[in-house]
């Protein structure tokens, strides 16, 4: 399924040896799932804390079913891309035993992070009321839809519903239609950066005054935020966002426009850049120094005869020839890219955003990187995302200090689901 991708890709280059970790010590458990959380707890994992990944028995996270599903693997792309460098245990919340060996992992713990529905946490007692009794100190994160109380605590989020309540959607697409969602899972990647953050400022308080906190993320008030500086917008001129399809607002020309071999586009963000596009790329003194278009509001009210002008010049040549004009002029500019074609561009290769690392099953995985360089904490190397309860048993020996007869007995009382936990236990 993957073997097409050995030739186009390199292997990961190892971290310098002996290199610390930001998060060296640093205990999670992750009793969340999806991908705001586990997104989330995998940053921390990635700055080198240890990631403890509780899920049920047998079924695991349901973001391993998302597809494009690997036969030998059992889970899909989309799992292996929020869960790498964690250790996954199956625990069955609903038994007493199983409930009572999170609780045991958790007092072990610096942080918790959960995004159940309200009250569930409350429910097994595992809320940060409960887990503060376990660890004094803990940091326990709750990432949910509309927040953990108020009328609409109870409210289910997902990622579109929050693109459309929070005005996201209707500020994107053209104005003759519907507006339309981001296909990526923008809010959910969002607030994942928003929990860790939230996370390692916590952990930062902590360290000076010794306390633990709670601290909850909610998936609405990141969309909202998400909306950029529309909302001060609205609230200044009391009107909405226009859709304006690839064309700015705020800006012009700042837009999409056809090479003779392709498209790309150019964001002229200030009139020195507008100034440099014209004279420089164009070669069109009279057009740089005309005071129809000195300002930015004047280039926006003369915006289809200013692209039109823009149109006419551009097509005439490819994309090769503007692009290195634009480069040495200091326009920015980029080729209009399918994922496909950005990753496996010259900047990315440059980058090692696409690598490949070790899998025991199946010999290995393809990895997307974060894009955070560390000069002497470097990001931990990647091990790829594991199996349901891969390492049940090796962290409960390792973490709790269980033996061969308390596992038997957790395995007869069903905390790990039915059938016993180990190094072998499959998806």
């Amino acid at each position: 399924m993957l073997d097409q991708l050995e030739a186009e890709f390199p292997e990961h280059t190892p971290r310098p040896a002996g290199a610390p970790r930001a998060l060296d010590g640093i205990r999670v458990v992750d009793l969340s799932h999806f991908i705001a959380g586990p997104f989330a707890t995998m940053i921390l994992a990635d700055m080198g804390a240890e990631v403890i990944k509780v899920e049920a028995p047998g079924r695991g996270d349901d973001l391993r079913r998302y597809p494009p599903v690997h036969p030998d693997l059992r889970h899909g792309a989309p799992f292996l891309w929020a869960n790498r460098n964690k250790r996954s245990v199956a625990l069955d919340l609903k038994s007493p035993e199983g409930l009572q060996v999170a609780r045991e992992l958790i007092a072990t713990a610096d942080v918790v992070v959960e995004n159940f529905s309200a009250g569930v946490m409350a429910r097994l007692g595992l809320d940060y009321a409960s887990c503060r009794k376990l660890r004094p100190e803990i940091i326990y994160c709750a990432v949910s839809a509309y927040g953990r109380d108020g009328p609409f605590a109870d409210r289910l989020g997902f990622d579109p519903i929050a693109q459309v309540e929070s005005g996201f959607v209707s500020m994107n697409g053209y104005a003759d239609r519907e507006g339309v969602r981001a296909l990526s899972p923008v809010m959910d990647i969002s607030t994942a950066m928003m929990a860790s953050n939230a996370i390692l400022g916590a952990l930062l308080a902590r360290e000076r005054s010794g306390l633990g906190q709670a601290i909850e993320v909610s998936l609405f008030e990141n969309a909202v935020l998400m909306t950029g500086y529309a909302t001060m917008q609205s609230l200044f001129n009391n009107a909405d966002p226009k859709r304006s399809g690839n064309t700015s607002p705020d800006t012009c020309p700042s837009g999409v426009f056809l090479a003779s071999d392709c498209s790309f586009y150019i964001n002229c963000g200030n009139d020195k850049i507008f100034q440099r596009l014209m004279a420089q790329v164009l070669e069109r003194e009279d057009l740089a120094a005309a005071g129809i278009y000195a300002t930015g509001p004047d280039r926006i009210r003369r915006r289809e005869e200013l692209f039109a002008i823009l149109g006419d010049a551009f097509a005439r040549r490819p994309w090769s020839h503007w692009q290195s004009r634009m480069r040495a002029a200091g326009v920015p500019c980029g080729r209009l890219r399918s994922v496909g074609e950005a990753i496996r561009s010259p900047e990315a290769r440059e980058r090692g955003i696409v690598t490949r690392i070790p899998h025991e099953t199946i010999g290995w995985v393809p990895n997307v990187n974060l894009p955070i360089r560390y000069s002497r904490t470097p990001i931990v190397d990647p091990v790829a995302a594991p199996a349901v309860g891969q390492h049940t048993e090796d962290v409960l020996r390792e973490l709790l200090g269980y033996d061969d007869a308390r596992i038997a007995q957790l395995a007869a009382g069903r905390a790990f689901g039915g059938r016993p936990a180990g190094k072998d236990t499959k998806p």
